[in-house]
């Protein structure tokens, strides 16, 4: 297994991104507040989980150590895939699902596309013991990455995450004039914006 890469960002889409690591591009499939701290050209380091198909190879990196157990943790639950658990990173910092599963949160969990109250409940009951208990953690910052044509861009990286066309619309609109607001559309910070937009509804 890949514990970690190490290498130049060569590119940075929006949902992944490609380390070049001994002249080979290892793509890496990792969340917004991943990718904006991710410059196309610096060096980064990101620990790493793979996910082994018998269709495919995944790998799926991480802004830090924390927010890679706990996107191997959460799927140790019932019915929490790869894709569910980094939807679950996209909407929530690992304090804040640690903070949900402690407190019998169930609204915080059903914030994330694709679960429901059943599995929210039956998230809680399978890791409350294991998860560990909340601490003090600071969320990451985002980071510039101008790119045109944002609204499509944050359109489709909502979809991706599973949120409908109508959702993903409506968080369009409402981060709107925060992107008038920038010199240059900041898509990783936009679709951050518009991922706590849904997480509030």
């Amino acid at each position: 297994m890949i514990a970690f890469v190490r290498g130049t960002v060569a590119a940075l889409g929006l949902t992944s991104a490609v380390i070049e690591v001994g002249g080979v591009g290892l793509e890496v499939q990792c969340t917004p507040n991943t990718l904006a701290d991710l410059r196309r050209g610096s060096e980064a380091t990101l620990p790493t989980s793979m996910v082994v198909r018998e269709d495919s190879l995944t790998l799926f990196g991480f802004a830090d150590d924390d927010e890679k157990q706990m996107f191997e943790l959460v799927q140790t639950a019932s019915g929490v895939g790869p894709k569910l658990a980094q939807a679950m990173l996209a909407v929530h910092s690992p304090e804040a699902i640690r903070r949900a599963v402690a407190g019998d949160d169930v609204k915080t969990l059903t914030s994330v596309p694709g679960i429901g109250q059943k599995g929210a409940q039956r998230i809680i009951l399978e890791l409350r013991d294991r998860i560990g208990s909340p601490g003090s953690t600071v969320e990451p910052a985002a980071g510039p990455a101008a790119v045109a044509g944002w609204q499509a861009q944050v359109h489709g990286g909502l979809v991706g995450l599973g949120w409908s066309g109508k959702e993903a619309d409506k968080a369009v609109a409402a981060v709107a004039p925060e992107a008038d607001a920038m010199e240059a559309p900041d898509v990783a910070r936009l679709l951050r914006l518009a991922l706590q937009t849904l997480s509030k509804a």
